[in-house]
C-alpha cells in the first residue's frame, strides 16, 4: 500500500500482478510460436510475441491474437494469450473495462481445456486484480495441483495469502517461490513481506535485488525501481526516491508512475505547482483513484477548493466504473470517506464487510480510522493494535494509532505513536503531517513544566 498515497492495490501486489502478466504472457507467445511452426497461426503468435518482446504495442499484441482467433476459433492457447493481454492492457490504461473481456476469453479457454494450467493462473491474476482475494486463492490452489513446480503460482497464492491475513502461510509460499525461480517476481515479494514485518531497510535490499535481476521488459523493471523509489520515500529519504524515479524516467520518458512518485515528493518539498503539473498529466493518461485522490489532496493543500471538489468527484465515478467491472474497491472508499469525512452514516457496517472479504493488517488498519472518525475510539484501538500486530513500519498506521490514543486519554502512548510516525517520514500524508506535528509539539509541551519542576532544588 505514505503521503496520500491510496492505491487500487497494495503495492507489493499490483508489482507482482504486473510481473506475473509480462513473464507468463512472454512465455505463452514464445512457446506457442515455438510450436506452431509457419502455419497462419505461428506467423500471428510469432508477431504478438515480437511485439511483447519490444514492449510495443499490448494492442498489436492483441489484434494479432484476436486474428488467430478469427482463423481458429477453438484455439485455447490463444484465448489464453489474449486473457493475459487484455490484463496487460488494463494495467497500463488503467481501464477496468479490460476485466471483463479479460473474464471472458479466459473462461472461453477453460470451456476448450478444463485443464488449462496457463487459464487458472490468469484466472487468479484477474482475480487478484479485482480484490477478489478468496477467489484468487482457490485458482492458484487448482493451477498448483496441475503444476505443483511452477514458480508464478505461488506468486498468485502468495498474493492471495497476504491480503487474506494467512501471513505465515504465505511467508512459506514465497519462499518456495523464490526456491523454484529467484528472479525479479519473487524478489518483489520478499520486498513486500520485509515490508509487512517492519524490515524496511530488507524490503529496499530485496527491491534492489528486483530491479538488478531485471524483467522481460524496460517496463517492469522500471516499475519495480518506481517501487523502490517508494520505499525510500516511506523512509523520509526523499532524495533517494526522487534518484529512483528520475531514473525510471530516464529508462521510460513520460513513464507515469515515476511521474506520479515525483509529485508525491515536489508535494512533500511544498513545491505544489510542479506537483500538480506532474499528476495533472498522470491522471490524464492513467485516471487511477490513488492519483485523483493524491492530485485533489495537493489542491487542497495548495488552497484551491474548487478544484478539490472535481478531483473528489471523479473518485467516485471511477470507483462506480471499478465496480461495473466486478472490482471490489469499498476498502479504498472507505479509507477516501474517513479521511474527508463524507458518508459516515453507514461507513462503519461498509468497512466491516470489506475487512470480511480481505482481513489483513491494511484493512484493520482502515477499519480503525473508520471507528475514529465515528467516534467508536475504544473498538478502534483494538483494530489498530491488529493492524500494528506484524511490527509494520508505516507511518500511517502509527498516527492513526497515537489520535486514537489521544481520544482515549492514553497521552504519553499517544506521543509515542506520533514520534514513531514522524521519525519515521514526516512527510507521510498531506492531510496529517502537519497536524501529527502540531499535536506531538502540544503533547511534549505539556510535559516540560513538570520537568522543570522535578529539576529545582
Amino acid at each position: 500500500m505514505k503521503t496520500a498515497q491510496r492505491k487500487g492495490l497494495p503495492a507489493g501486489l499490483l508489482l507482482a500482478l504486473l510481473l506475473f502478466i509480462g513473464v507468463v504472457g512472454a512465455r505463452l507467445v514464445s512457446d506457442q510460436a515455438q510450436e506452431s511452426g509457419s502455419d497462419p497461426i505461428a506467423t500471428n503468435v510469432d508477431l504478438a510475441s515480437r511485439a511483447l518482446r519490444t514492449a510495443a504495442s499490448t494492442d498489436k499484441l492483441i489484434a494479432a491474437l484476436q486474428d488467430t482467433l478469427r482463423s481458429s476459433p477453438n484455439n485455447a492457447r490463444a484465448y489464453t494469450q489474449l486473457g493475459f493481454a487484455y490484463l496487460q492492457k488494463a494495467r497500463e490504461s488503467g481501464d477496468p473495462t479490460y476485466y471483463t473481456k479479460t473474464e471472458g476469453v479466459l473462461k472461453r479457454a477453460l470451456e476448450l481445456d478444463r485443464n488449462n494450467f496457463d487459464a487458472m493462473n490468469a484466472m487468479g491474476a484477474l482475480a487478484l486484480a479485482r480484490h477478489q482475494f478468496r477467489e484468487a486463492l482457490q485458482w492458484g490452489e487448482r493451477a498448483r495441483q496441475l503444476s505443483p513446480d511452477t514458480a508464478y503460482t505461488y506468486g498468485v497464492i502468495g498474493d492471495a495469502q497476504i491480503e487474506l491475513g494467512m501471513y505465515n502461510e504465505a511467508t512459506d509460499t514465497i519462499q518456495k517461490m523464490v526456491d523454484l525461480r529467484p528472479d525479479l517476481s519473487s524478489y518483489s515479494r520478499v520486498s513486500y513481506a520485509r515490508e509487512l514485518h517492519g524490515d524496511l531497510p530488507g524490503a529496499i535490499e530485496a527491491m534492489k535485488m528486483a530491479v538488478a535481476a531485471g524483467g522481460p521488459n524496460a517496463e517492469n523493471t522500471n516499475w519495480t525501481r518506481v517501487q523502490l523509489g517508494n520505499l525510500y520515500f516511506n523512509t523520509g529519504d526523499l532524495t533517494a526516491a526522487e534518484a529512483q524515479y528520475q531514473q525510471a524516467l530516464f529508462q521510460l520518458p513520460g513513464y507515469v508512475h515515476a511521474q506520479a512518485g515525483l509529485a508525491r515528493v515536489r508535494a512533500a518539498q511544498g513545491n505544489y505547482a510542479e506537483a500538480i503539473a506532474l499528476l495533472t498529466h498522470v491522471t490524464q493518461v492513467m485516471p487511477l483513484p490513488e492519483y485523483v485522490i493524491t492530485l485533489g489532496d495537493i489542491y487542497r493543500a495548495a488552497g484551491r477548493p474548487d478544484d478539490v471538489a472535481r478531483q473528489y468527484d471523479l473518485v467516485r465515478a471511477i470507483s462506480r466504473l471499478f465496480q461495473a467491472n466486478g472490482v471490489d474497491t469499498d476498502l479504498e472508499i472507505a479509507l477516501f470517506d474517513a479521511d474527508h469525512d463524507q458518508n459516515l452514516s453507514d461507513l462503519v457496517t461498509r468497512t466491516r464487510q470489506a475487512m470480511e472479504r480481505r482481513p489483513s493488517v491494511h484493512a484493520a488498519d482502515v477499519l480503525a480510522w473508520v471507528l475514529y472518525k465515528t467516534g467508536h475510539y475504544t473498538e478502534a484501538k483494538a483494530f489498530s493494535q491488529q493492524a500494528l500486530r506484524l511490527g509494520t513500519q508505516d507511518a500511517l498506521m502509527f498516527f492513526h494509532a497515537g489520535m486514537i490514543a489521544l481520544r482515549l486519554g492514553e497521552r504519553d502512548r499517544a506521543q509515542t505513536y506520533l514520534s514513531q510516525a514522524l521519525g519515521l517520514n514526516p512527510h507521510f500524508s498531506l492531510l496529517y503531517a502537519d497536524a501529527a506535528a502540531r499535536t506531538l509539539q502540544e503533547l511534549r509541551a505539556e510535559r516540560a513544566p513538570t520537568a522543570a519542576q522535578g529539576n529545582r532544588p
